[in-house]
This record gives C-alpha cells, structure tokens and sequence, in this order.
C-alpha cells in the first residue's frame, strides 16, 4: 500500500519524464489490482467466520444478551 502511494505522489508531483510516469502508472495499477485482490480475500474469510461463529449461536443465546 505505501509502494502505491509513493507512485501517486510522483505522479501527482509531475516531476517524471512521460515515460517514467506511464511506467509508475501501470506499477500502480497493478498494485491497485493486487491490493483489491487481498481486500475482497480477506472480506470473504470475514464473511465465512462471521457465518460459522453465528450457526453455532443458539436463538435463546441471543434473547439474553
């Protein structure tokens, strides 16, 4: 995430040749692409624990909380 960020700094710095900046553009996409990999990953273990841990709670668990 901190590699993506940097990329977005040099771009927005406009301080890359055209070259270098569309080489930082593609990194970062890729980047991007893997980070929202990893975080629709993780938001599926989320699910899948949340899912399990609630079938083993009993209903009337529930009504005395």
């Amino acid at each position: 995430m901190r590699e993506l960020e940097q990329i977005v700094e040099q771009l927005e710095s406009g301080d890359l040749s055209l070259d270098k900046s569309l080489k930082q553009f593609e990194k970062g996409v890729k980047l991007s692409r893997d980070c929202q990999a990893a975080l629709t990953d993780a938001e599926q273990k989320v699910q899948v624990l949340m899912n399990s841990g609630l079938k083993d709670i009993a209903p009337e668990d529930l009504e005395n909380q």
